[in-house]
């Protein structure tokens, strides 16, 4: 992302801004108390609960689906030492997920990816940098 690390991971560590950039998660997340939030998803209703706020870029988030198992999905925001960074998401196979909905899983989550790392470009051109 060409975006200092530190405005990326302020940006997509704020459960408020999930529905502008992670539609492969859902829409209209509200808050439901310090760090958790629920979305409307593609799954039903989720219940999102964030890392606390950190200096180490950890964007990680828990998804508690309908059906009461919940997700861990590791995120990273790193710096490369100048004013760009990369976001790492890390997609783990549940158990019983077909080949098929695996890949339709890992489109969903590059395409998020994609979307916060052109929100994030354009707020770059908007800020005038």
């Amino acid at each position: 992302v060409a975006r200092p690390a530190g405005d990326v991971y302020a940006y997509a560590s704020q459960p408020v801004n999930l529905p502008r950039w992670a539609h492969g998660l859902g829409t209209s997340a509200e808050e439901v108390g310090e760090g958790e939030w629920f979305v409307d998803s593609p799954m039903g209703r989720v219940r999102i609960t964030f890392a606390p706020n950190n200096e180490y870029g950890v964007v990680d988030h828990d998804v508690t689906l309908p059906s009461g198992e919940t997700v861990h999905n590791p995120m990273r925001v790193i710096g490369d030492g100048h004013e760009a960074c990369e976001v790492v998401f890390t997609l783990r196979r549940r158990p019983g997920t077909s080949d098929e909905e695996f890949e339709r899983d890992a489109a969903a989550v590059a395409a998020d990816l994609a979307r916060l790392a052109e929100l994030m470009e354009r707020r770059a051109d908007n800020d005038g940098e």
